[in-house]
């Protein structure tokens, strides 16, 4: 079973969870060298967002804590990474979708897409067809907006993609669904990594824009993304940046440890 390289220092944990990829191309390396050999496995990108939800749900966190993968797409634990001493590329879903698409088609591994809706897949689809020449984008699924991962609509998507023979799932349903969804394909299906992405897929399609660079670069996507959609997005940042004090509290041990450890 491939994991991503030990590192020479200790990595961030939070809430039982390591973060145990270090940077996109690690990332992509892991993820494809994971499909090409056919293991079944999941990925998760951490963000503020989702440290509420591991405190919350019980079943978000086992979810989690059975992901191969986990990436930290959040700023705050970037920062807090580097306190470690384990320093972390903050690596979002979105990130991953082109560069895994483009190692994807290089090794012959069949991709599938599911969530967002009909079109916003046909349109990603044909995107990552057309500028990944000879990628196989084996099938998608959009399934209702309501969606249970445990209901007969997620048993049809998991035969979807069964019979697709697809080695790499793209899951772009929001948490905490989507992580859940992923769980429980590790015990339904047979070779296929499970890719958590959020709103990757309406990125590619363009149905929803993206933050600029420099505002991703500098930790401040969040703020661009509420000042566009204020009503929906501001109760769900006011609670991650209720969950800063905690995070850190509870990352104060770890950085001390790091540290002693360091300095002996």
């Amino acid at each position: 079973m491939l994991q991503p390289q030990t590192p020479p220092h200790p990595a961030l944990t939070v809430d039982g969870v390591a973060i145990n990829v270090f940077s996109l191309p690690e990332a992509v390396n892991a993820i494809v060298s994971a499909a090409q050999v056919g293991d079944n496995f999941s990925v998760c990108t951490l963000n503020l967002d989702h440290v509420v939800q591991l405190q919350q749900r019980a079943d978000f966190r086992a979810a989690y804590r059975r992901a191969r993968f986990v990436t930290a797409d959040g700023f705050p634990i970037v920062v807090l990474s580097r306190l470690l001493g384990a320093p972390i590329e903050r690596t979002t879903g979105a990130d991953l979708v082109e560069p895994v698409c483009r190692e994807a088609r290089k090794r012959g591994l069949p991709v599938f897409l599911l969530g967002s809706t009909e079109p916003t897949l046909a349109i990603s689809a044909r995107r990552l067809s057309e500028r990944f020449k000879g990628l196989k984008v084996a099938g998608y699924f959009a399934p209702g907006p309501h969606f249970d991962p445990y209901s007969d609509e997620a048993d049809r998507a998991v035969d979807s993609i069964r019979s697709s023979g697809a080695r790499l799932c793209f899951v772009a349903l929001g948490a905490p669904r989507q992580e859940l969804f992923a769980a429980r394909c590790l015990d339904e299906l047979n070779g296929t990594g499970m890719l958590c992405i959020g709103a990757g897929l309406d990125f590619i399609a363009g149905t929803q824009s993206r933050a600029p660079a420099i505002t991703q670069k500098v930790g401040l996507e969040w703020a661009w993304r509420m000042l566009r959609d204020p009503r929906r997005l501001a109760p769900r940042y006011a609670r991650c940046m209720a969950a800063v004090p905690r995070l850190v509290a509870r990352t104060i041990p770890q950085i001390v440890n790091a540290r002693m450890r360091k300095a002996a």
